[in-house]
């Protein structure tokens, strides 16, 4: 019966593995198709004799990472700000309070009532799955 069980896992495990490795490559496949696609310029230049294919990517990367950076800032202000405008607020100060009476008071934890040095990261991962959640115990 033992037998039987592994022989199902290793069978699941092969597919989702499979599964997985064939998803990457058509997401790998679509993103290139895409680069190609929507700047070919860059693409090409990335396939031009002399330059190598280390070069190709960090050009590729860099853009990336300028357009995500820039995508992330933008977003990310226009949230904010969003946030401020439908507040009412007329400043910060008045946002402030706006949203301290809004969102829920965190309780203080002084002194904290549960343990806050740890051994390692084994004594750690021990409290947490172990003793984390359990009522303190009354002196």
């Amino acid at each position: 019966m033992e037998k039987e069980e592994r022989l199902q896992r290793i069978k699941a495990g092969a597919f989702l593995a499979a599964v997985a490795g064939i998803s990457g490559v058509v997401g790998f496949s679509a993103t290139l198709s895409a680069a190609k696609k929507t700047d070919p310029k860059y693409f090409n230049k990335g396939l031009q004799v002399g330059l190598d294919a280390a070069d190709a990517g960090a050009i590729l990367a860099l853009r990336a990472l300028g357009w995500g950076t820039l995508y992330a800032v933008a977003g990310t202000s226009c949230l904010c700000y969003g946030i401020y405008k439908l507040s009412g607020a007329t400043d910060l100060k008045d946002f402030r309070i706006r949203m301290g009476n809004l969102l829920p008071v965190l309780p203080r934890n002084n002194p904290p009532r549960s343990r806050t040095e740890f051994s390692g990261m084994n004594d750690l991962l021990t409290y947490l799955s172990e003793d984390y959640g359990k009522k303190p115990e009354s002196k």
